[in-house]
């Protein structure tokens, strides 16, 4: 039921706008300046953002060090490095470091800062406060609004970002990036048709890189056009073979067409071509999702214990604690309940000894809550399964996370569930993330429970065929749909 807490932990992306050196004075107003006092960092930056943009992430690593190593105190240049580094260490460095220098740049670029910090700090309300703010400031600044975009995506309300990427769109039309978003926000909205005319003038814009090929691939496979997906990620990595994100996304045709086999193949070729451990460790991560779906539960655990020990060689105690909660995962799937409590308290303990900020270990703590609450649901503590389930959903309307709010009621349909309540757990279900295959799975349950056999058939195909990107939530979810559906 979880969502997949990311190997790659910083999730703000579209890097930021025009450049300008500290003091120049033919500074454009209307997008945010960044500064630097350095013009050959100012032109390694450009490199590095524009390869961002592109997601050639990895390629811009070297020309973000550049930037910094020409000016030490570039805090864009640290910010966006962040995201890309090897270890949870180096990437919660940069952050702060970047954030130690905020004070020191324009409002826009503060703006983006803190807004990065609150991201990360799974603080989606802050951060969504500081880029509404920024574009305040900026109404005109096309990166400044995609951010604002991007927040709306991740609130999930799709109509406000497909707004805001038109708007960025509308300003410099030639401008790619927000292409991209605007697709997969039609794309969650079922909205096809117009997802693939984004797909496809993104691809027009950049014909030559990997990644507009890649996104429409993801569309073809939430189409089921298995093949015709497969073909596009091919095309991305026939232009950029170190293009991992097509590795995953094979992976996931070839997992729905029902070849393991094949999916597990492509993953270990992503993780042959690798250049960090955090890109290992995520291809772990989908080889343990295949075995998932196959209902290998057994190989699946090898395979974040591999991650574990990859993320120990680098004393990366954040990436050590996800590997165990996603152990725990598993283990709780196989009805291993003081298994699973035991890797989930042993994960939260890794990650208050990792270098994340405060905030973000407060939140991963209150997350707890979520585990120990389904624990004791499984053995039967409904007592204390409601007590989690209170304290939890108190914590996350108290910092107005509209996602964990969001997971508080699935804790609340799960309850009950459990207890047969199947209205109470619809109910709960509507002020869920519906975008979860598991929610959709629990959804036809609730209905089997009230007698209404044709909604519970068409939520468990749903879940069945959702066709997103993998994690361990939809295969949990595919596995027990279908053994549903087969006993009905």
């Amino acid at each position: 039921m979880k969502k997949l807490q990311a190997c790659l932990i910083f999730i703000f992306v579209l890097p930021f706008v025009v450049i300008c050196l500290f003091g120049c004075k033919a500074q454009n107003e209307e997008k945010v300046p960044i500064t630097t006092t350095s013009e050959t960092a100012r032109e390694n930056f450009i490199k590095a953002r524009d390869l961002t943009e592109k997601l050639r992430t990895r390629e811009s690593l070297e020309y973000y060090q550049k930037a910094i190593d020409e000016d030490p105190n570039f805090a864009m240049a640290y910010l966006m490095r962040a995201q890309y580094r090897n270890t949870s260490q180096e990437s919660f460095d940069d952050l702060n470091k970047a954030i130690s220098l905020s004070d020191k740049v324009s409002e826009g670029e503060r703006l983006m800062i803190l807004g990065a910090e609150a991201s990360v700090n799974a603080n989606i309300t802050k951060e969504h406060e500081y880029y509404q703010k920024l574009v305040s400031l900026f109404p005109n600044d096309e990166r400044a609004i995609s951010l604002l975009g991007i927040s709306y995506y991740t609130h999930q309300d799709y109509p406000k970002a497909i707004e805001q990427f038109k708007k960025a769109t509308d300003i410099v039309p030639s401008y790619s990036a927000p292409y991209n978003m605007l697709g997969y926000s039609y794309m969650l909205t079922d909205n096809y048709t117009e997802a693939e005319k984004a797909f496809k003038k993104y691809i027009e814009l950049i014909p030559d890189e990997p990644n507009p090929y890649d996104s429409y691939a993801e569309l073809l496979l939430k189409m089921g056009k298995y093949d015709q997906s497969i073909e596009n990620y091919q095309k991305a990595l026939s232009l950029n073979p170190d293009f991992i994100s097509s590795y995953i996304g094979l992976s996931a045709d070839y997992m729905y067409k029902g070849n393991y086999n094949e999916a597990r193949n492509r993953l270990q070729k992503m993780y042959d071509v690798s250049k960090t451990d955090n890109d290992r460790i995520t291809a772990l991560y989908y080889k343990a999702v295949t075995y998932a779906d196959e209902n290998k539960f057994v190989l699946a655990i090898n395979e974040f214990e591999k991650s574990y020990s990859l993320a120990e060689k680098n004393k990366d105690a954040y990436l050590m604690g996800v590997a165990l909660d996603n152990k725990g995962d598993i283990l709780f799937e196989s009805s291993k309940y003081n298994d699973a409590l035991a890797n989930y308290k042993k994960s939260i303990d890794l990650f208050n000894s990792s270098s994340a900020t405060q905030e973000l270990k407060d939140n991963l703590k209150l997350g707890h809550l979520f585990n120990e609450g389904r624990v004791a649901l499984m053995k039967k503590d409904f007592k204390t399964a409601a007590s989690k389930s209170d304290e939890f959903m108190e914590g996350v309307k108290a910092i107005n996370n509209a996602n964990q709010i969001k997971q508080a009621n699935s804790l609340k349909a799960l309850i009950a569930l459990e207890q047969k309540k199947a209205d109470e757990c619809i109910s709960a279900l509507n002020e869920a993330n519906m975008q979860n295959p598991y929610n959709l799975y629990m959804m036809g349950k609730a209905h089997h429970l009230k007698g209404d056999t044709e909604k519970a058939k068409e939520h468990y195909n749903k879940a069945i065929n959702f066709n997103q990107i993998p994690s361990l939530n939809s295969s949990f979810a595919r596995l027990k749909a279908n053994k549903m559906l087969k006993s009905m």
